[in-house]
């Protein structure tokens, strides 16, 4: 039944859409009348659709199941009209009416909101297959090479080679620790630019991102995006490299109706789809240029075994051709994107978040520059390989996830059949949003669950890993965040490094904001900016 109403919906809406062309191109005005019967007599076939599918699904629904309660929504549109634009908030709010589990027709489209972590585990782990694909955005195809990467590939053959790759060639942490040498020139390059603006206000949410970029390019194809000298033509495309990631960001998390009624996509009518190709023909050429500087000097035999970044990995693994589903120089691009785009303003906007909750309570991040003082020590530069030990700097980080997860919403699920949940029905191909936000803020969960109090990781067994379903910053079960061992990498040592080096404090007469601005990636809605100055007394440390 409902694919079929989906069915006939898409046709119709085809339809009336033919006819609006044929309307707006009419040159003569005898064509008119003819026009405007045919366009109003589309309109009264939706409007008859509609009606006939409200009447009949109840009798058509398998008699022991429901759909998930829900608020009404207009004909045609359903509730796209209500939507507030700080989505993870709207949604929590929703759930206090309609309870953990409710649906929302959107579009042409069916969106199930889930807040229960018992409800997330039934569908994260007892039902992974069903929903082991992702509802794919039409500007997420077309950034990534037509969903041939890990985040958007449907779940299958060609999936599993690309996680495999991931996981075995590029984000276990042994590939990680080859690329160390490239990550702390980076964060050294952070600290020295910190440095030159000691008792200056400084947004440190953009030198953050510049790093964050920098040292992902860097393990990439070992090249910087600016900023720390180096080659001028990589400097140049790393100038133009910040500002593509910023708008393909920007992009993701605009709401698209093209993606609400599939027979609209083809008039485009925001321009994002057109707007994307754009920025994807600029992204695809800065990957082509640090390709073709790679096989150059592959061909030339210049590259040695002190080349560790992964692209020589990749496409070392390309020529092999092994494995039934062959890695492909698109496959290879697109999980570039998927690190450059996923990666970086998750991580910096981790960071900021994690800098503006410590100094909102000074005493805990005293607490955290003590421990750094202790293990790390006062003439020493944090290494990676203290990391382990900074358990109340772990901490820390958990809760700064656990307050502000990076993807509030996580990336929509999609189910590729009929499922029960919770003893509701959730049709094929409905869009399933994972409210991770209100999980990690429930207090029937967590005891005054918006106070930023790390001492409630500490001597907890509580891992990003999935395992926990009250707690689900990088989601879990097949589709969880591949990335999960860089990212954390990054964020303990990023935050180590600017705690361990520096004091910060705000700049006169201003005060500190933590509203949150909601996107695909959740910001603050203000920049952070701060004073930095220098906490110990070697001035080696800050060249």
């Amino acid at each position: 039944m409902i694919t079929t109403a989906a069915y006939m919906c898409d046709r119709l809406i085809s339809a009336a859409s033919d006819a609006w062309a044929w309307w707006a191109e009419a040159h003569n005005e005898k064509d008119k009348w003819a026009q405007a019967i045919l366009t109003v007599s589309s309109l009264a076939l939706l409007i008859i659709w509609y009606i006939w599918t409200t009447l009949h699904s109840k009798s058509r629904k398998p008699h022991n199941l429901r759909y998930p309660p829900g608020p009404r929504g207009l004909p045609l549109v359903g509730h796209l009209p209500f939507l507030d634009p700080q989505l993870h908030t709207y949604f929590a709010n929703l759930a206090t009416t309609y309870g953990p589990i409710y649906k929302l027709k959107l579009g042409n489209k069916l969106g199930v909101v889930v807040t229960s972590p018992s409800l997330a585990r039934e569908i994260l782990r007892d039902n992974d297959v069903t929903f082991a694909n992702h509802d794919v955005p039409l500007v997420a195809r077309v950034v990534a090479y037509g969903g041939s990467d890990v985040v958007w590939t449907p779940y299958g053959p060609e999936w599993r080679m690309l996680r495999r790759v991931c996981v075995r060639d590029m984000l276990n942490n042994a590939s990680l620790d080859a690329v160390y040498a490239l990550r702390k020139r980076e964060v050294k390059r952070m600290v020295k630019a910190i440095h030159c603006r000691i008792g200056s206000p400084t947004n440190l949410g953009e030198e953050l991102f510049l790093t964050i970029l920098n040292v992902i390019t860097n393990m990439l194809w070992g090249g910087s995006c600016g900023g720390g000298g180096g080659d001028e033509r990589l400097a140049s495309l790393g100038a133009e490299f910040r500002v593509v990631v910023g708008e393909i960001t920007e992009l993701l998390g605009k709401p698209n109706l093209s993606d609400f009624f599939p027979s609209l996509a083809r008039f485009d009518l925001q321009g994002l789809e057109r707007d994307m190709k754009v920025l994807f023909l600029r992204f695809d050429r800065i990957f082509d240029t640090m390709i073709e500087q790679r096989l150059k000097s592959m061909e030339g035999g210049s590259v040695g075994q002190e080349c560790k970044d992964f692209l020589h990995t990749l496409l070392q693994l390309k020529n092999e051709g092994q494995g039934k589903v062959p890695f492909t120089m698109e496959h290879l691009k697109a999980l570039f994107m998927d690190m450059v785009v996923g990666g970086t303003d998750t991580t910096a906007n981790t960071l900021e978040w994690a800098m503006a909750e410590l100094m909102n309570k000074p005493e805990t991040m005293s607490k955290a520059q003590e421990e750094l003082d202790i293990v790390v020590g006062k003439d020493c530069e944090v290494e990676e390989f203290h990391l382990p030990k900074l358990q109340y700097l772990q901490a820390v980080v958990k809760e700064a996830l656990r307050l502000r997860p990076g993807v509030p919403l996580l990336v929509p699920h999609c189910p590729s059949s009929s499922c029960n949940i919770g003893g509701y029905l959730i049709p094929k191909g409905a869009r399933v949003f994972l409210n991770v936000w209100a999980m990690h803020r429930d207090p029937s969960i967590w005891d005054n669950p918006l106070e930023f109090n790390p001492e409630r990781f500490m001597n907890s067994t509580c891992d990003y890993n999935g395992n926990y379903f009250n707690y689900l910053p990088f989601g879990s079960g097949r589709r969880i965040c591949a990335g999960i061992p860089m990212a954390e990498k990054m964020l303990m040592y990023g935050l180590a490094t600017l705690l361990h080096l520096f004091d910060w404090e705000l700049p006169k007469d201003s005060k500190l904001e933590l509203k949150e601005k909601f996107g695909i990636v959740m910001k603050k809605a203000t920049p952070l900016i701060v004073v930095p100055k220098p906490r110990l007394s070697q001035a080696n440390l800050y060249s």
